[in-house]
Order: structure tokens, then C-alpha cells, then sequence
């Protein structure tokens, strides 16, 4: 009888994986990915990108290279983190990952060991929790606000557990709740954490996609300790099929997650670093990014006005500045994951709330992705789920 490691019955699919499969069906408006927008892809240029890179060194694009990733694409990435984030950093501060997904991965892996605590928004990315449960660590939920995590019930658990290894946030249009961090409380955070001395992962996918009010400073930008280990990713603002991630950390704590790299994968794919590498060289980057600003804002602004028109008072959710997800919490006597059912059974699918919370226990909420529909499906879409969510209400 084949016997298998005890780490794999901590990694099941998670409750919507036999949902994601019911919504890849052509007829379903799903709200539920968290995909990019296909239609907005940089196709031609991208083409043109990858012809010349064959052209000019297509034995060099077909060749290993290095495990911290392409000089140049490193220098890229570490001018555009000062420039978006206000990071100082040098490319020798940069290491490429095969997606930001990875550099979870390696974070748990470099930091925590059985039992060890990590502390995470409550609810958190369903994907960073997963990647971590491998690890078999202790989860600990912050309590969170409008505002993002509420940094005096941070301070209460700091001040009262032991053994917490790693600290893990989404300021900017956090997934799955859109909430992003005042700079107050980055402050406030920062401050907790130099007196604590906790390693923290800012996980900053969505950052870039800002609709309207002021960019808020980076996490890392305001680390004067090296605690910061900031994770980014070419997945929302160019191809997600690229899987081109990085980590941005002091020299110590790099040195780790390159040592975990190269035994992870010993490189990322040197064909896709230079073919990210030659579309920035070629095309504006900042140019196309505004393209995808300008679209999602659009389809914000029409699944939130879809809501607030049809859905009833009882069903509360969040108005995201930018990123691609809103949050709706229901009545507490709702279960989202049966509802779910309900709702497929209308041709529409959202993701339960309950796999967004490590320990569990909240099913009464669920998240919204407005970046892949069109208007007509947004706004239809949102019709069945408010007549699904009204059907569950008690009298």
C-alpha cells in the first residue's frame, strides 16, 4: 500500500474546488476567478516581443540562467518598485519567482516549523493560507475593520503569544475583501512591528490597479529594520501565463528564499523573463497598465451600482478603491457555501467566504470579482444573486 505524507491531508482543493470546475462552463457569469481580463492582454506586442528575443538570442532565450533571475529584468523590476512604491532597493535586493504564489511558498518554508504561529488578516487570500498549511502552522486571525486589520487587536495577540514566526498582509485591495490600509495605520504597523521584530510578508498584486484616491506607501518603504519581504508580481499588469513574481527582501533574508529557490526550481523560465524584459523595452508598460485601470474601474463601477440597486439592505460589501474583488457578508444564519449551489443553479457563481478564513467559522460572506464580465453579464449576474440572497432571507 502506498503511503503518503501527512502534509497532503492538510492540502485538500479547499470547498470551492468542485465549484471552480462547475464555472469553468461557458454559460455560467462567474464573479468567482480572480483572473485578469483576457480581452486585455498585450497579444500582438507580446508577439512581437518573443520574435525579436528568438531573433537576437534565441539560444541564450532556450538556455538555463541564473537563480535570482535576469539581471536586467531584476533592474527593471527594482526601478519600478521605487517608482510605484517608493522602495529603495537594488536589483541584488530581487529575486524572480515563478509567480508571487511561489514566494509564498518559499516565505513559510524559510520561517515557520510545526506549530509555529503565523498571524494573518481576518479573512486573508485563501491561496496564501493554503501554501502556509504545508508547514502545519498555527494560524492566528486578526480581527479587521473597513479599514483593514485593526492594529491595537495586533498589539494584544503580539503582546500575548509566543512563538509568532511570520506576519503575512494585503494593504492594497486586500483579497478577498478590496480593503486597502490608511497611512495611518501603516504607521501604526510598522511601529508594532520594529518593536516585535516579526518578519512580515506584504503581498502587493493589486497595487498598480488604483482607481482614485492617493497611492499609499509601501509597507517596505517604510521599514527601517529589514523586516519587510515584499512580494510582487507581472500577473495583474501584464500575463498572468508568464508566472513572473518576485521577492524584494535585505540581503540576509534573500539569501534564503534563493537557497529554497534553487531547490524548488533552480530558475524561473529564462524565455519568459526576457520576453517580459524586451515588451518593457519596447512598449510603455505605465500605458498599457492605465488601459487595464480604465476598464476595471468601468466594471467596479457597474457591479456597485448593480448592488446597491438590487440587492437588499441585509447584504452588506465593501467599495474597493481598485484590485478586482468585493466583499459581501450576508445575515449570519446564511451559508454562502449552500447558497452557492443555488446560485449555480441561475447560471451565476461566486467564491464562499469560508475558505478565506484559516480556522474557519464564518460562512455568512463570500467574495466578488468584477475584472472579466461584461457590463450586460455584471449587471444580470448580480440580478440572480440578489433574488438567491432574498429567497434566503428569514421573514
Amino acid at each position: 500500500m502506498v503511503r503518503y505524507a501527512k502534509r497532503l491531508g492538510l492540502l485538500d482543493s479547499s470547498d470551492i474546488g468542485d465549484l471552480l470546475k462547475l464555472i469553468a462552463r461557458p454559460d455560467i457569469i462567474s464573479f468567482a476567478g480572480g483572473l485578469p481580463a483576457p480581452e486585455l492582454f498585450p497579444v500582438e506586442e507580446l508577439k512581437q516581443a518573443g520574435i525579436a528575443i528568438m531573433e537576437e538570442m534565441g539560444t541564450v532565450a532556450c538556455q538555463y540562467s541564473s537563480t535570482e533571475g535576469l539581471p536586467q529584468l531584476r533592474q527593471k523590476i527594482a526601478e519600478r518598485m521605487k517608482e510605484k512604491n517608493n522602495i529603495n532597493a537594488t536589483a541584488n535586493q530581487v529575486l524572480v519567482t515563478s509567480g508571487s504564489q511561489q514566494g509564498l511558498d518559499f516565505a513559510a518554508r524559510i520561517f515557520v516549523d510545526e506549530g509555529d504561529v503565523i498571524l494573518m488578516e481576518s479573512p486573508s487570500y485563501l491561496g496564501a493560507i493554503n501554501a502556509f498549511k504545508a508547514c502545519e502552522p498555527t494560524f492566528m486571525e486578526v480581527p479587521t475593520d473597513d479599514g483593514g486589520m485593526i492594529m491595537e487587536e495586533l498589539e494584544k495577540i503580539l503582546a500575548t503569544t509566543e512563538n509568532v514566526k511570520m506576519i503575512y498582509v494585503i494593504p492594497d485591495f486586500q483579497n478577498p475583501t478590496g480593503r486597502t490600509w490608511s497611512l495611518e495605520r501603516r504607521q501604526k504597523f510598522m511601529e508594532i512591528v520594529n518593536k516585535y521584530e516579526i518578519p512580515v510578508i506584504e503581498d502587493n498584486p493589486y497595487g498598480e490597479l488604483r482607481f482614485e484616491n492617493e497611492n499609499m506607501p509601501s509597507l517596505k518603504s517604510l521599514d527601517t529594520k529589514g523586516l519587510v519581504i515584499f512580494l510582487g508580481t507581472f500577473s495583474k499588469i501584464m500575463v498572468p501565463g508568464f508566472r513572473i513574481g518576485w521577492v524584494c527582501a535585505e540581503d540576509e533574508i534573500l539569501s534564503k528564499f534563493n537557497t529554497i529557490k534553487q531547490g524548488a526550481d533552480l530558475q524561473s523560465s529564462t524565455l519568459t523573463q526576457l520576453q517580459a524584459n524586451k515588451f518593457m523595452d519596447m512598449y510603455d508598460l505605465d500605458e498599457h497598465v492605465e488601459k487595464i485601470k480604465m476598464v476595471y474601474k468601468h466594471r467596479r463601477d457597474v457591479m456597485m451600482d448593480a448592488m446597491k440597486e438590487y440587492f437588499p439592505a441585509e447584504a452588506k460589501f465593501t467599495y474597493p478603491d481598485g484590485g478586482l474583488f468585493t466583499w459581501v457578508e450576508l445575515p449570519s444564519y446564511i451559508n454562502t457555501k449552500e447558497m452557492a449551489l443555488q446560485c449555480l443553479e441561475k447560471k451565476v457563481a461566486y467564491v464562499p467566504g469560508g475558505s478565506f478564513f484559516p480556522n474557519g467559522g464564518k460562512n455568512n460572506c463570500f467574495r466578488m470579482n468584477y475584472s472579466c464580465m461584461s457590463d450586460e453579464k455584471i449587471v444580470e449576474g448580480v440580478k440572480a444573486l440578489a433574488e438567491v440572497i432574498k429567497a434566503n432571507l428569514k421573514e
